[in-house]
């Protein structure tokens, strides 16, 4: 809307394809453009020869937001794109943003970037305020004297903010020491495994970037020994390549990047993953799934 009210052109795709994407900015000659990382698995996906065949010269910033990007996915697409990617987190409660650019990253990499609203502070479950680089909960003490609260919900409201009247949406991460912000995860989405907490997307980042998988969800499911097993829903390029082959291959390769037991114990397909117009995965769907019937777990 701003960029209409700007007197500039903007161009909507009614449904994303990563091909017809590339050929919309040669075809318009797109300057500016908005993506979540999905998008960019999608189009790095692509064959080198169909990448290529695109002039995208034009471009002269692209930022992304939404969902995590896995680190592999973003020096991809510098390399690629140049450095104009910038990547902003926030969220829609507007407690507190952060910003950051293409030269910050490549030497923060997986940064989402310093604060540009708020001020972040990383808690553990009492409440109290950790140290450099050890994760906990993201509060961020508002700036901006804005104030949300949910909709005819005065409990849930209470649950985001604690005794400072700092804010939380549930997000997990830690600060460097230079004050740039990392996200682990949702903190409803950790796995306890055996009284160990598992974050299960550092095994989704590492899905997306295996050649024959093009979207991956990674969740705790019920398991009677460990109270709960990490578990991963694989959209395979080819549904094809489903079943036990490619569930081995890709449990090998989880093996090869990340500690055992951080790895998918068992692996299913599906021909589509849910998403949100705007990227973000509906996990709690695919979670609820496996999860009919038992007893909810307390985190």
């Amino acid at each position: 809307m701003m960029t209409t009210r700007l007197g500039a052109t903007v161009v909507i795709m009614e449904r994303f394809d990563p091909e017809e994407a590339l050929a919309a900015i040669e075809r318009y000659r797109v300057t500016h453009s908005q993506w979540v990382p999905t998008m960019f698995v999608r189009m790095l996906k692509l064959p080198e020869e169909v990448r290529s065949r695109y002039d995208l010269s034009s471009l002269e910033c692209a930022i992304h937001a939404a969902a995590p990007c896995p680190i592999p996915v973003k020096e991809q697409m510098i390399e690629w794109w140049g450095p104009i990617l910038h990547e902003y987190y926030s969220c829609t409660e507007a407690i507190g943003a952060t910003m950051i650019t293409s030269e910050e990253w490549l030497a923060h990499r997986g940064s989402v970037g310093r604060p540009m609203l708020g001020v972040p502070h990383i808690l553990d479950e009492e409440g109290n305020e950790l140290p450099t680089g050890q994760p906990g909960v993201v509060y961020f003490e508002p700036g901006g004297g804005l104030v949300f609260e949910y909709h005819k919900d005065p409990q849930k409201t209470a649950d985001t903010r604690n005794q400072e009247g700092w804010v939380t949406v549930g997000d997990v991460g830690y600060l460097d020491e230079d004050g740039y912000l990392y996200l682990t995860d949702r903190r409803d989405f950790m796995v306890v495994s055996g009284g160990v907490n598992i974050y299960p997307q550092e095994a989704e980042n590492l899905l997306v970037t295996h050649p024959r998988v093009l979207d991956a969800a990674v969740f705790g499911v019920p398991d009677d020994e460990m109270g709960e097993a990490v578990k991963a829903v694989v959209q395979p390029i080819d549904m094809a390549d489903a079943g036990p082959g490619l569930a081995a291959e890709l449990q090998a390769f989880c093996r090869e990047h990340l500690a055992g037991y951080k790895c998918p114990r068992s692996i299913d397909f599906a021909a589509d993953l849910p998403r949100e117009p705007t990227g973000k995965l509906y996990k709690r769907l695919i979670r609820e799934r496996y999860w009919t019937g038992k007893e909810t777990r307390i985190v």
